[in-house]
Protein backbone atom coordinates (compact mmCIF):
# COMPACT_ATOMS: atom_id res chain seq x y z
CA UNK A 1 0.00 0.00 0.00
CA UNK A 2 1.16 3.52 -0.77
CA UNK A 3 0.75 5.11 2.61
CA UNK A 4 2.65 7.54 4.77
CA UNK A 5 2.28 8.75 8.34
CA UNK A 6 -0.15 11.59 8.81
CA UNK A 7 -1.53 13.70 11.59
CA UNK A 8 -2.14 11.66 14.72
CA UNK A 9 -5.75 10.53 15.03
CA UNK A 10 -7.09 11.48 18.48
CA UNK A 11 -9.26 8.37 18.53
CA UNK A 12 -6.27 6.03 18.44
CA UNK A 13 -5.24 5.03 21.97
CA UNK A 14 -1.89 3.41 22.61
CA UNK A 15 -2.16 1.27 25.74
CA UNK A 16 0.81 -0.93 24.94
CA UNK A 17 2.93 -1.31 28.02
CA UNK A 18 0.00 -0.90 30.36
CA UNK A 19 -1.06 -3.66 32.70
CA UNK A 20 -4.55 -4.56 31.65
CA UNK A 21 -5.45 -1.26 30.03
CA UNK A 22 -8.44 0.84 30.91
CA UNK A 23 -11.92 1.54 29.71
CA UNK A 24 -15.48 1.72 30.93
CA UNK A 25 -18.88 0.91 29.57
CA UNK A 26 -20.84 3.59 27.74
CA UNK A 27 -24.46 3.87 26.70
CA UNK A 28 -25.56 2.12 23.53
CA UNK A 29 -25.95 4.89 20.98
CA UNK A 30 -29.03 5.39 18.89
CA UNK A 31 -29.09 6.39 15.29
CA UNK A 32 -30.61 5.87 11.93
CA UNK A 33 -29.51 3.64 9.13
CA UNK A 34 -27.86 3.89 5.77
CA UNK A 35 -30.15 3.13 2.84
CA UNK A 36 -29.68 -0.63 2.86
CA UNK A 37 -32.75 -2.57 1.74
CA UNK A 38 -34.41 -5.04 4.05
CA UNK A 39 -33.51 -8.64 3.42
CA UNK A 40 -36.13 -10.89 1.91
CA UNK A 41 -37.07 -14.36 2.94
CA UNK A 42 -34.97 -14.44 6.13
CA UNK A 43 -35.83 -14.08 9.76
CA UNK A 44 -34.23 -10.65 9.92
CA UNK A 45 -33.63 -8.02 7.27
CA UNK A 46 -30.28 -6.35 6.87
CA UNK A 47 -31.75 -3.23 8.40
CA UNK A 48 -32.31 -5.10 11.64
CA UNK A 49 -28.96 -6.82 11.98
CA UNK A 50 -26.12 -5.68 14.22
CA UNK A 51 -23.12 -7.33 15.70
CA UNK A 52 -24.44 -10.52 17.19
CA UNK A 53 -20.94 -11.95 17.40
CA UNK A 54 -19.90 -8.99 19.51
CA UNK A 55 -23.07 -9.31 21.56
CA UNK A 56 -22.11 -12.88 22.45
CA UNK A 57 -18.71 -11.51 23.43
CA UNK A 58 -20.41 -9.03 25.78
CA UNK A 59 -22.73 -11.62 27.30
CA UNK A 60 -19.83 -14.01 27.88
CA UNK A 61 -17.92 -11.33 29.74
CA UNK A 62 -15.13 -10.94 27.19
CA UNK A 63 -13.45 -14.23 27.98
CA UNK A 64 -10.15 -15.01 26.34
CA UNK A 65 -9.09 -17.97 24.27
CA UNK A 66 -11.90 -19.72 22.48
CA UNK A 67 -14.53 -17.45 24.02
CA UNK A 68 -13.63 -15.22 21.11
CA UNK A 69 -14.73 -11.80 20.08
CA UNK A 70 -15.80 -10.13 16.92
CA UNK A 71 -14.31 -11.21 13.64
CA UNK A 72 -11.16 -13.14 14.50
CA UNK A 73 -11.28 -15.94 17.04
CA UNK A 74 -7.65 -17.06 17.05
CA UNK A 75 -6.87 -19.60 19.77
CA UNK A 76 -3.50 -19.97 21.39
CA UNK A 77 -1.25 -17.14 20.26
CA UNK A 78 2.32 -18.16 21.10
CA UNK A 79 3.36 -16.81 24.47
CA UNK A 80 -0.19 -16.01 25.47
CA UNK A 81 -1.29 -17.53 28.76
CA UNK A 82 -4.89 -16.31 28.43
CA UNK A 83 -4.35 -14.17 31.51
CA UNK A 84 -5.36 -10.56 31.74
CA UNK A 85 -3.38 -8.50 34.25
CA UNK A 86 -5.62 -7.10 36.95
CA UNK A 87 -3.84 -3.82 37.60
CA UNK A 88 -3.27 -0.80 35.43
CA UNK A 89 -1.39 2.45 35.28
CA UNK A 90 -3.61 5.16 33.76
CA UNK A 91 -0.55 7.27 32.95
CA UNK A 92 1.36 4.57 31.08
CA UNK A 93 1.38 5.27 27.35
CA UNK A 94 4.75 3.94 26.17
CA UNK A 95 5.06 0.93 23.87
CA UNK A 96 5.92 -2.34 25.54
CA UNK A 97 9.66 -2.93 26.03
CA UNK A 98 11.42 -4.30 22.98
CA UNK A 99 8.84 -3.15 20.42
CA UNK A 100 10.76 -0.06 19.36
CA UNK A 101 10.72 1.32 15.84
CA UNK A 102 8.78 -1.58 14.31
CA UNK A 103 5.96 -1.05 16.80
CA UNK A 104 5.93 2.67 16.08
CA UNK A 105 5.61 1.95 12.35
CA UNK A 106 2.78 -0.43 13.13
CA UNK A 107 1.05 2.27 15.12
CA UNK A 108 1.49 4.76 12.29
CA UNK A 109 -0.03 2.31 9.84
CA UNK A 110 -3.03 1.65 12.07
CA UNK A 111 -3.42 5.41 12.47
CA UNK A 112 -3.42 5.85 8.68
CA UNK A 113 -6.02 3.13 8.12
CA UNK A 114 -8.25 4.34 10.95
CA UNK A 115 -8.28 7.87 9.59
CA UNK A 116 -9.05 6.68 6.07
CA UNK A 117 -11.86 4.46 7.33
CA UNK A 118 -13.35 7.44 9.16
CA UNK A 119 -13.18 9.54 6.02
CA UNK A 120 -14.77 6.88 3.84
CA UNK A 121 -17.62 5.95 6.15
CA UNK A 122 -18.20 9.54 7.19
CA UNK A 123 -18.82 10.38 3.54
CA UNK A 124 -21.21 7.43 3.16
CA UNK A 125 -23.23 8.57 6.14
CA UNK A 126 -23.23 12.18 4.97
CA UNK A 127 -24.55 11.13 1.58
CA UNK A 128 -27.46 9.52 3.40
CA UNK A 129 -28.12 12.64 5.44
CA UNK A 130 -26.66 11.16 8.61
CA UNK A 131 -23.61 11.77 10.74
CA UNK A 132 -21.10 9.10 11.65
CA UNK A 133 -19.86 8.96 15.22
CA UNK A 134 -16.30 7.73 14.61
CA UNK A 135 -15.03 4.64 16.37
CA UNK A 136 -12.06 4.58 18.66
CA UNK A 137 -9.24 2.08 18.30
CA UNK A 138 -7.03 0.78 21.09
CA UNK A 139 -3.62 -0.81 20.71
CA UNK A 140 -2.66 -3.16 23.55
CA UNK A 141 -0.26 -5.95 24.42
CA UNK A 142 -1.18 -9.17 26.18
CA UNK A 143 -4.47 -8.14 27.72
CA UNK A 144 -6.84 -5.24 27.89
CA UNK A 145 -9.90 -3.99 29.72
CA UNK A 146 -12.60 -2.73 27.38
CA UNK A 147 -16.08 -1.43 27.97
CA UNK A 148 -17.20 -5.02 27.42
CA UNK A 149 -14.87 -6.45 30.06
CA UNK A 150 -11.43 -8.00 30.03
CA UNK A 151 -9.82 -9.89 27.16
CA UNK A 152 -6.48 -11.44 26.33
CA UNK A 153 -4.63 -11.30 23.05
CA UNK A 154 -5.93 -14.81 22.32
CA UNK A 155 -9.31 -13.22 21.69
CA UNK A 156 -7.93 -11.67 18.52
CA UNK A 157 -8.92 -8.20 17.33
CA UNK A 158 -12.42 -7.29 18.50
CA UNK A 159 -14.93 -4.48 18.61
CA UNK A 160 -16.84 -3.48 21.73
CA UNK A 161 -20.17 -1.73 21.10
CA UNK A 162 -20.41 -0.52 24.68
CA UNK A 163 -17.53 1.90 24.27
CA UNK A 164 -17.53 1.99 20.45
CA UNK A 165 -13.88 0.98 20.17
CA UNK A 166 -11.93 -1.69 18.34
CA UNK A 167 -9.07 -3.41 20.15
CA UNK A 168 -5.96 -4.78 18.45
CA UNK A 169 -2.75 -6.37 19.68
CA UNK A 170 -0.20 -5.80 16.93
CA UNK A 171 1.17 -9.28 17.64
CA UNK A 172 -1.89 -10.58 15.81
CA UNK A 173 -0.51 -9.22 12.55
CA UNK A 174 2.70 -11.19 13.02
CA UNK A 175 0.60 -14.31 13.56
CA UNK A 176 -1.45 -13.51 10.47
CA UNK A 177 1.81 -13.54 8.54
CA UNK A 178 3.70 -16.46 10.11
CA UNK A 179 0.95 -18.79 11.27
CA UNK A 180 -1.78 -18.16 8.74
CA UNK A 181 0.44 -17.32 5.76
CA UNK A 182 -1.36 -14.04 5.11
CA UNK A 183 1.40 -11.40 4.97
CA UNK A 184 1.25 -7.81 3.79
CA UNK A 185 -0.01 -4.44 4.86
CA UNK A 186 -3.35 -4.76 3.06
CA UNK A 187 -3.97 -8.03 4.92
CA UNK A 188 -3.62 -6.02 8.11
CA UNK A 189 -5.81 -3.26 6.71
CA UNK A 190 -8.52 -5.83 5.95
CA UNK A 191 -8.58 -6.83 9.63
CA UNK A 192 -8.94 -3.21 10.73
CA UNK A 193 -11.60 -2.51 8.12
CA UNK A 194 -13.57 -5.58 9.22
CA UNK A 195 -13.64 -4.36 12.81
CA UNK A 196 -14.67 -0.90 11.67
CA UNK A 197 -17.43 -2.61 9.74
CA UNK A 198 -18.82 -3.79 13.06
CA UNK A 199 -18.84 -0.19 14.21
CA UNK A 200 -20.85 0.75 11.14
CA UNK A 201 -23.33 -1.97 12.06
CA UNK A 202 -23.47 -0.54 15.56
CA UNK A 203 -24.14 2.91 14.15
CA UNK A 204 -27.25 1.61 12.42
CA UNK A 205 -28.95 1.68 15.82
CA UNK A 206 -30.43 -1.80 15.89
CA UNK A 207 -28.50 -3.42 18.72
CA UNK A 208 -31.46 -3.67 21.08
CA UNK A 209 -33.46 -5.73 18.58
CA UNK A 210 -30.52 -8.00 17.82
CA UNK A 211 -30.01 -8.63 21.52
CA UNK A 212 -33.64 -9.61 21.92
CA UNK A 213 -33.66 -11.81 18.81
CA UNK A 214 -30.48 -13.63 19.79
CA UNK A 215 -31.86 -14.33 23.23
CA UNK A 216 -35.30 -15.36 21.96
CA UNK A 217 -33.96 -17.56 19.14
CA UNK A 218 -30.78 -19.22 20.47
CA UNK A 219 -30.97 -21.96 17.82
CA UNK A 220 -30.36 -19.29 15.17
CA UNK A 221 -27.46 -17.67 17.00
CA UNK A 222 -24.57 -19.24 15.08
CA UNK A 223 -26.13 -18.67 11.68
CA UNK A 224 -26.89 -15.05 12.47
CA UNK A 225 -23.37 -14.56 13.78
CA UNK A 226 -21.92 -15.94 10.54
CA UNK A 227 -24.09 -13.64 8.45
CA UNK A 228 -23.08 -10.72 10.61
CA UNK A 229 -19.35 -11.42 10.20
CA UNK A 230 -19.71 -11.82 6.46
CA UNK A 231 -21.43 -8.46 6.27
CA UNK A 232 -18.47 -6.89 8.07
CA UNK A 233 -16.21 -8.55 5.48
CA UNK A 234 -18.31 -7.02 2.74
CA UNK A 235 -18.05 -3.61 4.41
CA UNK A 236 -14.27 -4.08 4.51
CA UNK A 237 -14.38 -4.74 0.78
CA UNK A 238 -16.29 -1.51 0.19
CA UNK A 239 -13.55 0.46 1.88
CA UNK A 240 -10.93 -1.56 0.01
CA UNK A 241 -12.45 -0.45 -3.28
CA UNK A 242 -12.21 3.19 -2.18
CA UNK A 243 -8.47 2.98 -1.50
CA UNK A 244 -8.01 1.15 -4.79
CA UNK A 245 -9.75 3.96 -6.62
CA UNK A 246 -7.62 6.48 -4.74
CA UNK A 247 -4.46 4.80 -6.05
CA UNK A 248 -3.34 3.61 -2.61
CA UNK A 249 -3.21 -0.08 -3.50
CA UNK A 250 -0.23 -1.60 -5.24
CA UNK A 251 0.13 -4.77 -7.29
CA UNK A 252 -0.61 -7.76 -5.12
CA UNK A 253 -2.44 -5.83 -2.38
CA UNK A 254 -5.89 -7.12 -3.27
CA UNK A 255 -4.57 -10.67 -3.17
CA UNK A 256 -3.19 -9.97 0.32
CA UNK A 257 -6.63 -8.97 1.53
CA UNK A 258 -8.28 -11.99 -0.04
CA UNK A 259 -5.68 -14.31 1.46
CA UNK A 260 -6.28 -12.81 4.90
CA UNK A 261 -10.05 -13.23 4.59
CA UNK A 262 -9.57 -16.87 3.66
CA UNK A 263 -7.05 -17.44 6.43
CA UNK A 264 -9.50 -16.55 9.20
CA UNK A 265 -12.36 -18.75 7.97
CA UNK A 266 -13.85 -21.02 10.61
CA UNK A 267 -12.96 -24.15 8.66
CA UNK A 268 -9.33 -23.11 8.19
CA UNK A 269 -8.88 -22.18 11.85
CA UNK A 270 -10.62 -25.29 13.18
CA UNK A 271 -8.49 -27.52 10.97
CA UNK A 272 -5.33 -25.91 12.33
CA UNK A 273 -6.46 -25.78 15.95
CA UNK A 274 -8.13 -29.17 16.37
CA UNK A 275 -7.48 -31.15 13.21
CA UNK A 276 -11.15 -31.42 12.30
CA UNK A 277 -13.97 -29.20 11.03
CA UNK A 278 -17.30 -28.79 12.81
CA UNK A 279 -19.69 -26.76 10.61
CA UNK A 280 -22.33 -26.67 13.34
CA UNK A 281 -20.02 -24.54 15.47
CA UNK A 282 -19.16 -21.97 12.79
CA UNK A 283 -19.67 -18.39 13.96
CA UNK A 284 -17.60 -16.39 11.45
CA UNK A 285 -17.98 -18.11 8.07
CA UNK A 286 -15.85 -20.40 5.96
CA UNK A 287 -12.79 -19.30 4.06
CA UNK A 288 -14.79 -19.34 0.84
CA UNK A 289 -17.62 -17.31 2.32
CA UNK A 290 -15.31 -14.69 3.77
CA UNK A 291 -13.44 -14.35 0.48
CA UNK A 292 -16.69 -14.13 -1.47
CA UNK A 293 -18.25 -11.40 0.64
CA UNK A 294 -15.05 -9.37 0.81
CA UNK A 295 -14.92 -9.50 -2.99
CA UNK A 296 -18.62 -8.63 -3.21
CA UNK A 297 -17.97 -5.36 -1.43
CA UNK A 298 -14.78 -4.67 -3.34
CA UNK A 299 -16.17 -5.47 -6.78
CA UNK A 300 -19.57 -3.79 -6.40
CA UNK A 301 -18.72 -0.71 -4.35
CA UNK A 302 -22.38 -0.70 -3.29
CA UNK A 303 -23.47 -1.06 0.30
CA UNK A 304 -26.79 -2.52 -0.87
CA UNK A 305 -24.87 -5.54 -2.13
CA UNK A 306 -23.74 -6.34 1.42
CA UNK A 307 -27.09 -7.89 2.34
CA UNK A 308 -25.85 -11.12 3.87
CA UNK A 309 -29.21 -11.72 5.55
CA UNK A 310 -31.20 -12.53 2.43
CA UNK A 311 -30.91 -15.96 0.87
CA UNK A 312 -27.88 -18.20 1.05
CA UNK A 313 -24.40 -17.02 1.94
Amino acid sequence: MKWKPGKANPRLEDRRGQRGGGGGGLQFPGGGGLPIPSGGGGKMGIGTILIIGVLFFVLRGCGGGDEGGSGFDIPGLPGDQTQVPQTQDPNAQAPAPGEGEAADKGKQFVDFVLTDLETFWGAQFQTSGKQLEPAGLVLFTGGVTSGCGQASSATGPFYCPLDQKAYVDLAFFAELDRRFMAPGDFAQAYVLAHEYGHHIQQQLGIEEKVRADSQNNPDDANELSVRLELQADCFAGLWGRSVYQAGVLEDGDLEEGITAAEAVGDDRIQEQAQGRIDPESFTHGTSEQRRTWFRTGFDSGEIQQCDTFSGDV
